[in-house]
């Protein structure tokens, strides 16, 4: 083997070694986590428990989200907890909203993002949803 042959062979190794780390970290990524640090820990905390940063400056108390499916009968209630998320369906008889609705504002970012290439809002919303709610899931108290 030359000295440039081997040169070469070391750069590519070091390459492969580099995008496998680079592919290990990538395949860690926590969606869920991620979304619900970006967007829920501010009111929630960083732990669920209710007690974030911007608590003082709410009316009324945000839940502890590690007791959820607890106070459920050990069932995480998903189905109540996407459209709290979401916020699309207001609940008659419980007044006014004081979680944000998150729904409106991730198609919001979806049309920022994608602009004039075709997608699907509702697919987008979904997904960050739902990433929210398996994060969640994983958060609660046995």
């Amino acid at each position: 083997m030359t000295k440039r042959t081997l040169k070469l062979s070391s750069l590519f190794i070091a390459l492969c070694v580099a995008a496998g780390g680079a592919w290990a970290q990538a395949k860690q990524a926590d969606l869920g986590q991620r979304e619900y640090m970006a967007n829920c820990a501010s009111c929630h905390g960083a732990n669920g428990k209710g007690q974030g940063p911007n608590v003082e400056f709410l009316k009324k108390g945000p839940p502890d989200l590690t007791t959820l499916a607890k106070n459920n009968g050990g069932i995480l209630p998903a189905a109540r907890l996407y459209e709290s998320i979401d916020g699309s369906k207001g609940v008659a008889g419980h007044g006014t909203r004081d979680m944000p609705t998150w729904g409106f504002d991730y198609r919001v970012k979806a049309a920022e993002y994608y602009m004039d290439v075709p997608y699907n809002p509702e697919v987008y919303v979904r997904g960050k949803i739902l990433s929210l709610i398996e994060y969640i899931n994983r958060i609660q108290v046995k």
